[in-house]
């Protein structure tokens, strides 16, 4: 297994949004957070060997990341066709060896059915627009009907809308850990070259 070091460096090569939406909070993952959210879930056994799937994948950075850990499969999901185009163009980039699938559709409502062990991975939107606000929730709702497991990244101070989100869907946040999101200026209303978010990564099983 390489280390998140190795994992981040060979997802430095996957390119961001060409036309990122602000309504879908379209940002490109950083690889050194990918990276360690990958390297965790495959630590606790949540990616070799199992399906995994990338709700809201954009230019596919989660769901390349899982690629490189011997998933049985991967499939990404996004509604944004533009941003697909890009991952399936990063996945030569990276040079993954596992099966993944580009899935045009809306991650909150992904027309699949899962079978065996699944683990979703997401970096939902935080519901900072307006007309956005709990956008998280319904992705959260996705992976408890996906998966047993989940891997997702949320503002910093969400442990107890997540818990209690969970513990309403049959679900247990197992473990949690901090990493910061550095969000580069790609939107007329950013006042700075780049800002960095606190985030929480929460690993939830799901009955």
């Amino acid at each position: 297994m390489s280390s998140v070091s190795a994992l981040a460096q060979r997802l430095a090569v996957v390119a961001g949004f060409e036309n990122p939406r602000t309504s879908l909070e379209q940002y490109r993952t950083p690889p050194g957070l990918a990276a360690r959210l990958v390297h965790d879930a495959d630590l606790q056994g949540d990616i070799e060997g199992r399906f995994v799937v990338d709700l809201g994948t954009g230019t596919g950075m989660l769901a390349l990341a899982a690629a490189l850990r011997g998933p049985r499969g991967v499939v990404g999901v996004d509604i944004d066709p533009d941003p697909l185009s890009t991952a399936r163009d990063n996945e030569g980039r990276v040079g993954t060896a596992a099966d993944i699938s580009w899935l045009r559709a809306d991650a909150t409502d992904a027309p699949l059915d899962t079978d065996g062990e699944t683990t979703v991975v997401m970096n939902p939107p935080f519901g900072a627009q307006a007309g956005n606000e709990h956008a998280d929730r319904a992705f959260l709702a996705t992976a408890a009907r996906l998966g047993d497991v989940s891997y997702s990244v949320h503002n910093a101070g969400s442990q107890e809308f997540v818990a209690s989100f969970a513990a309403d869907n049959g679900g247990t946040v197992m473990r949690s850990f901090r990493a910061e999101l550095d969000l580069p200026r790609q939107f007329d209303f950013h006042d700075e070259d780049s800002h960095t978010v606190e985030t929480e990564i929460f690993r939830i099983e799901w009955a």
